[in-house]
């Protein structure tokens, strides 16, 4: 065979391998795509899956149905070790926030974010710690104080286990205020979601939770919201008279940062896909309608810009973990 034959047989040869290529990925998703929440209804992930699929379908970036199912259980663990099954799936999506990389260091499982294929975060919502209206604490450093004065003297309630997410944003602010033995400092798990009526009851001092998920109890004043753990105003009407941290001496913050994942060693195309999509969904009139009415922030970010942010907060996770003997992996 000649040179000139070998390059036309070699041109036909690279421009059938893309074309089949570009086919495969315009024929994707063709299929039922499986959406998961890996806790119950009605929290944040369910909240933004849900909200995913509607805005995927009411933009028609996705033309295939969506069901959103939940596998609640261990902070995600279940989901994840189920995920494990699925290895080189293309149809499964599920959302994940900072547990994907606490249930890993405090030892609730071996499989950690390195698990699952990173594909985008979406948005980025933030605690809120609130307390009664009668309370005696009026701001978050008054909380402080009676912490440095007597450790035992406040009692802190969250959603998530000791060593997870609610127990964890609220000890990033009292290591930033300059309290050290945060080993000792009274946390209470309610994982049956009665964490609100805990504190409106008065058997907590003050809850560390998701600002979306108290949004009507601040609004109607049944709580006050001490501060919030951006590092500026969010929201409208009340929401947005709701003090940083920073703004009361507390110089930290705390992202609870949600984003989409897919199954280990999810195929290229689809990775290709989603990512290139969930740009697109989140650059819409609808999306950002969405972010406005739940609070949340737009903050896209996808590739390996994701996994490095990924790896930065997998690092401040750590050394808080350290500090309350709780950092098992």
């Amino acid at each position: 065979m000649n040179l000139r034959k070998l390059l036309v047989v070699s041109v036909v040869v690279v421009f059938t391998c893309v074309s089949l290529s570009h086919l495969a990925y315009a024929a994707y998703p063709s299929k039922v795509l499986d959406f998961v929440a890996p806790a119950g209804a009605g929290g944040g992930w369910d909240l933004t899956i849900r909200t995913v699929a509607k805005v995927l379908k009411d933009t028609k970036l996705v033309k295939v149905p969506m069901p959103v199912r939940n596998n609640p259980g261990a902070g995600g663990a279940i989901n994840l070790a189920s995920l494990q099954e699925k290895k080189g799936s293309d149809s499964i999506i599920t959302v994940y926030s900072p547990p994907l990389l606490l249930i890993h260091l405090n030892g609730t499982t071996e499989l950690s974010y390195k698990d699952v294929t990173p594909l985008a975060r979406l948005i980025a919502d933030y605690a809120a710690y609130v307390v009664p209206a009668k309370s005696p604490y009026k701001t978050m450093m008054d909380v402080m104080d009676a912490l440095k004065k007597d450790i035992k003297s406040v009692k802190i309630g969250g959603a998530s286990s000791a060593g997870s997410m609610d127990h964890i944003q609220f000890l990033i602010m009292a290591r930033a205020a300059g309290i050290e033995n945060l080993k000792e400092i009274d946390y209470i798990s309610f994982d049956d979601g009665s964490g609100a009526a805990q504190v409106l009851g008065g058997h907590i001092d003050l809850y560390s939770t998701g600002l979306s998920e108290v949004r009507g109890l601040i609004e109607s004043g049944d709580l006050i919201a001490l501060a919030q753990s951006a590092d500026h105003r969010i929201g409208e009407g009340v929401i947005a008279d709701i003090p940083t941290c920073i703004e009361q001496g507390i110089n930290e913050t705390f992202i609870n940062w949600r984003g989409l994942f897919g199954a280990p060693e999810m195929p290229e195309e689809a990775v290709a896909f989603w990512r290139e999509t969930l740009q697109k969904m989140s650059e819409t009139p609808e999306w950002q309608e969405a972010c406005k009415n739940n609070g949340w922030d737009n903050v896209f970010l996808a590739g390996d810009e994701f996994v490095a942010y990924i790896e930065k907060v997998n690092e401040q996770y750590k050394e808080v973990l350290g500090a309350i003997g709780m950092l098992k992996n």
